[in-house]
């Protein structure tokens, strides 16, 4: 889970609060979560869900408010579904929180068995970041058969897209490599580390994580 800031102001569909899966509505959403879950980060997801980031449960105002709108897969949407505690995590929306730096998201590159999460010292007593680790932890790892299935295949996107930047950062330190050979490979990693990267959180750690490789890519 990253940063992702929406955009203003509300598309227009939504004055009439008829519906909030109107086109304006999925292009707006699709283009300020970069087009992928704001969970997971699953990228191109097939099961889109526009989800309340907070259950409106009747109430019309969160119903069609645009600043309650939120991109997810199903995998998450219904993960999160499931305890009322989620109700309560992390808004990556907001400026004011920072999922991926108060939380440390890690996944071996060479095991899809787990995914650990932990809050940052200093953020381990605060319970919207326990909730938000509880969810990621659900997501990644699953909590039933079925969801851990679930979990299972998104583990396995997860690494294939770690192994493929670790490959860049492991060419980028070659000195087989050319100068025009070192700027591409360079260029390849920093769009791994932008937002509309796929699972960014984890590869923006892998970065934080290494002293050498924060001072060169360090955003």
């Amino acid at each position: 889970m990253i940063h992702l800031p929406k955009s203003q102001p509300a598309p227009n569909s939504l004055a009439s609060r008829q519906s909030y899966r109107d086109q304006d509505v999925i292009e707006r959403l699709k283009d300020d979560f970069k087009n992928k879950c704001y969970i997971c980060e699953e990228k191109e997801i097939t099961t889109l869900n526009v989800e309340h980031f907070i259950p409106h449960k009747g109430n019309v105002d969160l119903k069609f408010d645009w600043n309650n709108l939120f991109f997810a897969c199903g995998h998450c949407n219904n993960t999160k579904l499931a305890k009322p505690d989620y109700d309560n995590i992390l808004n990556c929306t907001d400026p004011r929180d920072e999922p991926e730096n108060w939380i440390v998201y890690e996944l071996e590159p060479f095991s899809i068995e787990k995914v650990n999460l932990k809050p940052m010292v200093g953020f381990e007593s605060n319970q919207r970041v326990i909730n938000t680790i509880r969810l990621l932890d659900s997501v990644y790892n699953g909590t039933t058969p079925l969801k851990r299935l679930e979990s299972s295949n998104l583990r396995a996107k997860l690494q294939r897209e770690i192994l493929d930047f670790s490959k860049y950062l492991n060419e980028y330190y070659s000195e087989d490599l050319t100068t025009e050979e070192k700027n591409t490979c360079s260029r390849i990693i920093q769009r791994h580390l932008q937002s509309s990267s796929a699972f960014t959180a984890f590869k923006r750690w892998i970065i934080k994580n290494n002293p050498k490789l924060q001072k060169e890519f360090s955003r």
